[in-house]
């Protein structure tokens, strides 16, 4: 009834296959064939570099491994690349760059914030105010500074490094150490820049802020390239372009 190369086990009544039906044991060094199978193929053998049968295989192994060390190679190139732009940005000569947000979405980070901005307007200092709730651009430069997706707001740079967040900055202010960290600073203007009045940020002259340009050619609208995806423009006059 049944085939002769399967046979139902009396104990387990389960289907088993004939012993006729068993792989092949791989024949001789001198035999014209070797059968190793599919789970041969997968597991690392450690001398198969040596012999002719093993060759094939290391070979598969070693482009299979570099290809991988390459895509690893080129995400650490270019978070590389990342990292040394966020650094020249905020790079300089004594700069005082600060990343917050004027969000109030979480009060508590909106509190930090304008704490920390009060307390350097009061120091009289010049600050490049970066708010990531304006660009997203300024967001992408802070994470990787801080290597990570989440960095707490706000954060403050001084000659290209890190002096911490709200309550590093009010420590150091309290204890007098802060003025001596901005020593050497640029000072702040006696007032506002006439352009932007202050907020950095002035709308795109190309699409009026819309951040859409109608297209001739296609008859419908298209995304704008001049601006951010709020539709501003960074203000020529005050802040400074990386």
């Amino acid at each position: 009834m049944w085939s002769p190369w399967v046979r139902r086990s009396k104990a387990s009544g389960r289907l088993t296959q004939s012993p006729s039906f068993s792989a092949p044991a791989a024949t001789s060094a001198g035999g014209k064939n070797s059968h190793h199978g599919i789970g041969a193929v997968l597991e690392e053998q450690p001398g198969s570099g040596a012999g002719a049968g093993g060759g094939s295989g290391a070979g598969g192994k070693s482009v299979l491994h570099r290809a991988r060390s390459t895509s690893k190679l080129r995400t650490c190139k270019s978070f590389a690349v990342a990292e040394e732009a966020a650094a020249a940005a905020v790079a300089g000569e004594r700069r005082v760059v600060l990343y917050f947000t004027s969000l109030r979405a979480v009060r508590a980070t909106f509190e930090d914030c304008r704490t920390v901005r009060t307390i350097l307007r009061g120091l009289r200092v010049a600050v490049d105010e970066r708010d990531v709730s304006m660009d997203a651009a300024y967001l992408a430069e802070l994470r990787a500074l801080m290597r990570r997706d989440l960095p707490a707001l706000p954060q403050l740079f001084v000659g290209g490094r890190l002096v911490g967040d709200a309550d590093e900055v009010r420590l150091l202010h309290e204890s007098g150490e802060l003025r001596r960290v901005l020593a050497g600073t640029a000072q702040a203007a006696p007032t506002p820049c006439a352009s932007c009045g202050g907020s950095r940020f002035t709308p795109c002259g190309a699409c009026c802020g819309s951040h859409r340009r109608f297209s001739e050619k296609t008859g419908g609208f298209r995304v704008c390239t001049a601006c951010n995806e709020n539709g501003l423009v960074r203000c020529a006059a005050c802040c400074s372009v990386s």
